[in-house]
């Protein structure tokens, strides 16, 4: 038997085995790719865009406002206060009841008061006794000189005197009349007129010095102090008008900027802006502490707009889904006044260019590279010429 023969069909045998795997693995590979290209075929989904649910970006003539919030409060309030400490007495209005400036409110017991108002004027009416004997004493002594009697010496003492008792006289009167305006002050009297906001003693209570008894507030005059942030603040000018709602109120207030404060406060860097509102009117029925809420006009600027929902918050930083080339492009944004344009809201941004077709809110957060059949588009882009499905959100 030759012995090429096993050799032979050895390598044989090894050709066959090697060209067997190298046909699964050709084919493995061709399967691989397949599934590849059909898994790609089947994401790209055309979705079909509604003419209502895309919108350009577009450039309009906007009021600029700025939004106001805060709590009324009266320009002119007072806080009577017990200037002399005693027994509160004669206290008969409550919160509600008017009252007029000027008006005694309320009293403290004057006895203390009184007694120490004659002490004074005793020890005053003591002094001005010893006035006289001293001007008596001094003429006395100087016609005495004048004739030769006493020396000069002896005239200089009793108009030393003189000028003693004359400033105790005025000392003691000083006493007196401090005495008196201590017994003036156990009357408690409105500085303004008003309405009694709060009542804090009771009759019979003994008040310190400085003890608030009641509180007033004119109604006549109100005004809104809002904070207002530095950018904002720019803006405002004095004579701009604001439209405020009053919680409770249905019909909106006018209210005027009077005053701006020169300062921005330390920690938030707000300035306080002050608009006077008018409650003269009948049935204004404002108060002092309600909260009310408006916007303040502060010129017109033309602006990039789109609707308000299509502004997306769902990442850190707000987009817009737009129509880029017949796929969906998330484009980032800032966002700035909001006015209402025919019933809808939108909002001024910045960010993309003018005619950029926005989605609406209503479609929905698509991934970028999204492809879209637009309205009036006859086909889908080419890229999805081949997909086999569409879907509509």
């Amino acid at each position: 038997m030759k012995r090429w023969i096993p050799w032979m069909a050895a390598a044989i045998i090894i050709v066959l085995v090697a060209g067997g795997a190298l046909r699964a693995i050709s084919a493995r590979q061709a399967k691989q790719t397949a599934l590849a290209e059909s898994t790609a075929t089947t994401r790209q989904v055309v979705m079909d865009i509604a003419p209502e649910e895309v919108s350009p970006v577009r450039r309009q003539n906007l009021s600029l406002d700025i939004p106001l919030s805060g709590s009324l409060r009266a320009v002119q309030t007072a806080t009577i206060k017990a200037r002399v400490a005693g027994e509160l007495q004669g206290l008969t209005l409550r919160e509600g009841d008017t009252v007029r400036a000027g008006q005694e409110v309320a009293r403290t017991d004057p006895t203390e008061s009184n007694a120490r108002l004659r002490q004074a004027q005793q020890q005053a009416d003591a002094a001005r006794t010893q006035v006289d004997i001293s001007q008596r004493q001094f003429a006395n002594n100087r016609a005495l000189v004048d004739q030769g009697f006493i020396s000069p010496t002896a005239l200089d003492t009793s108009k030393a005197s003189l000028q003693g008792a004359q400033a105790s006289y005025q000392a003691a009167q000083a006493a007196a009349d401090v005495a008196r305006k201590a017994v003036a002050d156990t009357v408690l009297r409105s500085p303004i007129n008003g309405q009694v906001a709060q009542r804090l003693a009771q009759n019979g209570e003994r008040v310190a010095v400085e003890a608030r008894i009641l509180e007033v507030v004119d109604l006549s005059s109100l005004e809104l102090e809002a904070l207002m942030g530095p950018a904002d603040s720019v803006a405002v000018r004095l004579g701009q008008k604001a439209t405020l709602r009053v919680e409770g109120r249905s019909d909106p207030l006018e209210a005027t900027v009077v005053r701006i404060n020169p300062s921005a406060q330390a920690g938030s860097r707000s300035v306080p802006v002050y608009l006077a509102i008018d409650n003269s009117q009948p049935m204004a029925a404002l108060r002092q502490g309600l909260f009310v809420q408006g916007t303040l006009a502060v010129g017109r600027a033309e602006r990039l707009t789109v609707p308000l929902d299509a502004v997306r918050t769902d990442k850190p930083l707000p987009y817009v889904q737009v129509a880029d080339n017949g796929r969906v492009a998330h484009r980032n944004v800032q966002t700035g006044q909001r006015v209402q344009v025919d019933n809808q809201t939108v909002v001024a941004i910045e960010g993309v260019p003018e005619g950029t077709l926005v989605l609406a809110g209503r479609v929905g957060t698509l991934p970028e590279g999204t492809v879209l059949r637009l309205p009036g588009s006859q086909a889908a882009p080419a890229a999805a010429a081949s997909t086999p499905a569409a879907a509509k959100p």
